[in-house]
């Protein structure tokens, strides 16, 4: 597949790109990168997704360890190597047990995980295979986070779900021409 939405230098960017790409590069990313780099073709849709984006990755009241789970998981349902190749490395750094980042890998079930963990997984299962989270799963991430960590696994979830669509449809190679991470399911 080739590159469908190629990176934009500064002098390719209209006004409103220039300061949407501005405003990435000043937050936590640091940069124009991953998603963004299509995103950024269309700026207001870049702007607002950066946001939630930031907002969930940077704020959340998940711990790393959990939040960098639910996106493997993502990664891994949707196939999706950008996200994978970037976010193994964050759920390692979080401390994420190896033998669970492989079983993800491999679209299995991780064994042994914590009960939290347990619930976690189950409940990520449920959102991308059903779209809605039975109570058990539920109840122990509302006990474990609050309400708001329920709401925020269901927005990781949606949003790097979307994250994963942008960057399979977008064509582009991996960091340093890296091996796609993900062997097909």
């Amino acid at each position: 597949m080739t590159e469908r939405f190629p990176k934009l230098t500064l002098e390719q960017m209209n006004p409103l790109q220039r300061e949407v790409a501005a405003e990435i590069s000043a937050g936590p990313r640091g940069e124009v990168r991953g998603p963004f780099i299509p995103l950024i073709h269309h700026a207001g849709l870049a702007r607002n997704l950066q946001r939630l984006g930031e907002f969930l990755r940077f704020e959340s009241v998940l711990p790393p360890a959990i939040l960098e789970m639910a996106v493997l998981a993502t990664a891994r349902r949707w196939s999706c190597q950008h996200e994978w190749y970037m976010h193994e490395k964050l759920a390692r750094k979080a401390e994420l047990e190896p033998h669970i980042i492989e079983a993800l890998s491999l679209g299995r079930r991780p064994e042994p995980m914590t009960p939290i963990q347990a619930s976690v997984y189950e409940f990520c299962m449920q959102a991308h295979g059903t779209g809605r989270i039975e109570d058990p799963q539920f109840d122990a991430v509302r006990a474990a986070f609050g309400v708001e960590g329920v709401l925020e696994l269901i927005a990781l979830s949606g949003y790097y779900t979307l994250m994963a669509m942008v960057l399979n449809t977008a064509g582009m190679a991996l960091p340093d021409n890296a091996a796609p991470p993900l062997k097909p399911l």
